[in-house]
């Protein structure tokens, strides 16, 4: 059973680290876009850091967590049923 546990949990990690990777690359892209349409004058890298760093405390960060709550509660909800309906 733990040994269950403990690849779930590995996988779960490897799927966050990943979505964590590209979510950010998106906000990247988005703020390179924003930055070309918007035809700015100064630096650019500071204000996609800029962007960067105010979207780690965006909600959409947060959000990816649900990658561990929803199959951990879905796993969590099938063993119930299984044992006690």
């Amino acid at each position: 059973m733990w040994r269950l546990i403990l690849i779930l949990f590995v996988v779960l990690t490897v799927i966050y680290v990943c979505l964590l990777f590209y979510a950010r690359a998106r906000a990247r892209e988005r703020l390179i876009a924003q930055w070309a349409a918007d035809m700015r004058v100064g630096d650019r890298e500071a204000f996609i850091q800029e962007g960067l760093d105010a979207y780690q405390s965006s909600l959409r960060r947060k959000l990816l967590l649900g990658v561990y709550v929803v199959p951990i509660f879905g796993i969590v909800v099938m063993i119930y049923v299984q044992n006690f309906m």
